[in-house]
């Protein structure tokens, strides 16, 4: 059976002719034969990658295969601690590779768990409890409160039934169901209130339906294709780093040979400029590079979680700082995910909650005529101080939600904040009760679209004063039906005549600003009726008001919002919600500014092409009533246009797109497994503002991962011009093999290690993204050419001057002073604008200790008389020494002099 689309649209006798099937269910040998013929309900996973073959492919990175080809070339000229170093980071970054990769098969498993594992159905005309992976087309099941649906149902019986559907939806409040056909074939899953979906919950009343689909042909099933077919696309680092490796290898490899043929051609040693020009080839690739990055991105994500945001996948702390669009869920994300009341309509004026301020107070008995309802509504009235008091009342009394021992309130969604509103404003639902206390009800059906209370009136004044009681419903409903059975408004003024087009006007202005409108009356009785029957009991009414409610955006959620459009992140709200809703929400943060084209819903995307869709794809920030695969539409169309997008949900619907994101971010608290697990981020508060200062820990790590870039490339470019420059100039070779290897060990790392700690920069919130596309050396070029060839130029200055002087210690010097100067540059590259002062010399702890150990034990190898026969090194005099310091720290006077030139441009 094909995945159909219209079952929503048949009515029931259709579909019991089409799937051939009953009231009374299929039989036990029809249920079989369906069985052999459609397969079991159950989701079903595509081969899995072999842990081997993973492991391995985590060594196929071209970075990854210089580094290998520079460890065996160490190993050969003997330098085997570079050897060992070199293989140590590789099997680290292998692993980190692996554990991500194999976490994210985990994925389907937690899909498959919100699967129901036994379902009630009818076979044979008995009921059954079955496992829901045996129901088949044609089955009829039973739902309840509690259960979970096993499959994709046309429901044909549904008693006050409601269904749970925010993982699939995003819909916060749980669906009231019916059976009646439904217009439209292309209605989003929010809106086929006849359809009952796999791994969604019966929350209220009961139902039945028969199976239209099952196993991977379900809307779960399409959810579980999508996200095992979309593939995870590589970081932002991880194609810069790609790219730098491939154009590192072959530059080392030119210059290596152009130094060789020059040596060879002076008449030098064969085996020494070998040996010169591999050390030269293994010092100028940065071996710590990957140790650099996976360590940036560990501390990165340490820091994170102190702030609610769990890192599944390393990589993904980097990418945010690439990302330029936010792509948000609403509910729960971007709102609180509960109902709030927002706006009140009592004694004829429209009330915002914030200037609710109401207190119950019992008054003195006023006699009234008590001949009619009216009467006897301003007689009891008598018990409250106002309209907003009375209107407080009915909604704490004519309510189902309740508060458990933990103090948490329980139930419905919309009685929630009925209870909640009227308990802010000192009507405490248990207080009133034991006051009016409830003896009858008629429960809320979707035909009628209203409830009622009945409550005791107590006697006031007391019996014995000549005072009565009596009884008071209350009912709450849809406006239209209220009107209708109402015959006046109680007002401050008393009780006057209903003005509907007054009334519906003013609930219809409620509703254009996102609001869900209730409408609440009451009716006072001198005893029980006898007859009972809503026709009787819901009619001449007397109206009370109207409540405005929503699920309210975060009071962070705007200040995070605003954050984001000043880094240049385009935040986007993607939700299968109302589009009325989204874009009252999106308002109020800020993410839409006006009413122009920047909202589309769901039935609009599927009906544009894709051509005409990737060109207005930048202009829209509001997407309604989307199913989840138009959520993997809009992503790639983004990523289509360059963009990098992060996509933020807690649902089973947002899995594949979260999987497909350039960094997925899922929610900690309401995020299902599936969400959880298809992420590359956790927000462990479920915080829009938390990705706010995620993408500001990602910028910091991206600029400290350039800054080691900058800095390592600098001193080797500053090894290579001297090497390369002296010969020219009739200058012995100035450094031995053991010499450049030295350096590249001792500089390279601890204190390109340290720059990983280095604090964020003042303006690092105030800059646009960075081009996903941008070379990771932009910018950077020009200085590390400069800056190496100042060093090459002052270590050859360094050379001459000491063999003009009769110096027999000069290569020493130059040793020293080279090494010196690239600790020199590591102070100066902290920041490419500040000077080292205003960072403040200590704001980088680390660093400093790795700068003090770097120094000493560069001295070590000229002073430890045991270390100068291995490093071919003299003791220098204290003027020597002297001379070497001063002369290194030409290079950091130069590239501080560079950094106060751009902030005079800037100022300028």
């Amino acid at each position: 059976m094909k995945n159909n689309m219209h079952w929503h649209q048949k009515d029931i006798d259709s579909i019991f002719s089409e799937l051939k099937t009953s009231p009374d269910g299929l039989s036990s040998d029809e249920a079989r034969r369906r069985l052999g013929h459609y397969g079991l309900n159950i989701l079903k996973e595509k081969k899995k990658k072999n842990p081997l073959i993973m492991f391995l492919d985590q060594f196929s990175d071209f970075m990854i295969i210089v580094l290998m080809i520079a460890a065996i070339v160490s190993g050969i000229i003997g330098e085997l601690a570079d050897t060992i170093a070199i293989l140590v980071i590789i099997i680290i970054n292998a692993v980190i590779g692996f554990v991500q990769e194999y976490r994210a098969e985990k994925a389907m498993a937690a899909l498959k768990k919100m699967a129901a594992p036994i379902a009630t159905v009818m076979r044979d005309g008995m009921l059954l409890n079955i496992p829901a992976s045996q129901v088949v087309p044609g089955d009829i099941v039973i739902l309840e409160a509690g259960k979970i649906v096993p499959a994709d149902m046309r429901l044909t019986e549904a008693v006050q039934l409601k269904i749970e559907e925010a993982a699939l939806t995003g819909e916060s409040i749980p669906i009231e169901k019916h059976t009646k056909p439904l217009h439209g074939e292309l209605l989003p899953i929010g809106d086929r209130k006849n359809m009952a979906y796999k791994g969604t919950f019966a929350t209220y009343g009961r139902g039945t339906g028969i199976v239209a689909m099952t196993g991977m042909e379900t809307e779960l099933g399409r959810i579980a294709t999508l996200l095992q077919e979309e593939k995870e696309v590589k970081t932002p680092l991880q194609k810069r780093l790609a790219r730098f490796g491939q154009k590192l290898a072959i530059a080392v490899l030119g210059i290596c040979a152009i130094v060789f043929s020059i040596g060879i051609f002076r008449g030098e040693p064969p085996l020494l400029m070998l040996l010169t020009a591999v050390s030269l080839a293994v010092a100028a690739i940065p071996e710590a590079l990957p140790a650099v990055v996976t360590i940036s991105l560990a501390i990165g994500a340490k820091k994170m979680v102190k702030q609610n945001a769990l890192i599944r996948k390393l990589p993904a702390v980097e990418t945010l700082g690439s990302v330029t669009y936010v792509c948000s869920d609403k509910t729960g994300t971007l709102t609180l995910n509960k109902m709030a009341v927002e706006e009140l309509r009592v004694d004829g004026k429209m009330i915002k909650v914030q200037e609710l301020r109401c207190t119950v107070q019992d008054s003195g008995y006023k006699p009234q005529d008590t001949g009619n309802n009216a009467s006897g509504i301003m007689h009891h009235a008598s018990l409250f101080q106002s309209p907003h008091d009375l209107l407080m009342t009915a909604l704490a009394l004519s309510n189902d939600a309740h508060m458990d021992a933990q103090g948490n309130v329980i139930g419905d969604p919309t009685e929630i904040a009925l209870y909640n509103i009227a308990k802010d404003n000192g009507f405490h639902k248990k207080v009133l009760e034991r006051k009016f206390v409830r003896v009858s009800e008629i429960p809320f059906d979707s035909d009628r679209k209203c409830m009622t209370t009945f409550h005791v009136i107590p006697p006031h004044p007391p019996l014995e004063k000549g005072g009565r009681g009596g009884f008071v419903s209350f009912t709450k409903g849809a406006i239209d039906v209220l009107i209708e059975r109402s015959m006046g408004i109680f007002t401050a003024e008393g009780i006057k005549p209903v003005n509907p087009l007054e009334i519906i006007q003013a609930g219809e202005r409620m509703a254009a600003d996102g609001l869900r409108v209730l409408c609440i009356a009451m009716r006072t009785w001198n005893a029980l009726p006898d007859d009972m029957s809503p026709e009787n009991i819901e009619s001449e009414l007397t109206l009370l008001g109207l409540i405005g409610m929503m699920d309210p955006p975060r009071e962070e959620a705007k200040e995070a919002v605003a954050l984001c459009k000043t880094a240049g992140i385009k935040p986007v709200m993607i939700t299968g919600d109302h589009p009325i809703t989204a874009r009252v929400i999106a308002k109020r943060l800020s993410i839409i500014e006006d009413d122009s084209k920047a909202l589309i819903t769901g039935m609009e995307l599927e009906k544009l092409p894709l051509e005409e869709f990737e060109e207005q794809v930048e202009d829209i920030r509001v997407y309604a009533r989307v199913a989840p695969e138009q959520k993997l539409k809009i992503i790639k169309a983004l990523q289509d246009r360059k963009q990098f997008v992060a996509m933020t949900g807690d649902g089973v619907n947002d899995a594949p797109a979260l999987k497909r994101a350039d960094i997925g971010v899922a929610m900690g608290i309401t995020g299902t497994d599936v969400a959880k697990e298809a992420a590359h981020m956790i927000l462990l508060d479920d915080n829009f503002a938390t990705i706010v200062k995620a993408v500001r820990e990602g910028r910091r790590i991206f600029d400290n991962i350039r800054k080691f870039i900058r800095y390592t490339m600098t001193s080797n470019s500053g090894e290579i011009w001297t090497i390369f420059l002296a010969p020219f100039l009739g200058l012995p070779l100035p450094l031995l093999p053991i010499h450049i290897l030295w350096i590249n060990l001792v500089t390279d790392g601890l204190p390109g290690l340290a720059l990983a700690a280095e604090p964020a920069e003042k303006d690092i919130m105030k800059r646009p993204p960075r081009d996903p596309q941008e070379n990771i050396f932009t910018g950077m070029w020009i200085q590390i050419i400069w800056v190496g060839l100042l060093m090459g130029a002052v270590s050859i200055f360094t050379q001459a001057m000491a063999i003009n002087a009769g110096n027999t210690h000069w290569q020493t010097m130059v040793f020293t002073v080279l090494c010196l100067s690239q600790m020199g540059n590591v102070l100066a590259v902290r920041s490419e604008k500040e000077s080292l002062y205003s960072q403040g010399i200590l704001s980088n702890k680390p660093l400093i200790g790795a700068f003090i150990l770097t120094v000493l034990l560069q001295l070590a190898t000229i002073y430890v008389p045991y270390l100068n026969p291995i490093f071919k090194t003299n003791p220098l005099t204290l003027s020597e020494l002297l001379l070497c310091f001063g002369l290194s720290s030409v290079v950091f006077f130069a590239v501080e002099i560079e950094k106060w030139w751009k902030r005079r441009s800037i100022r300028r």
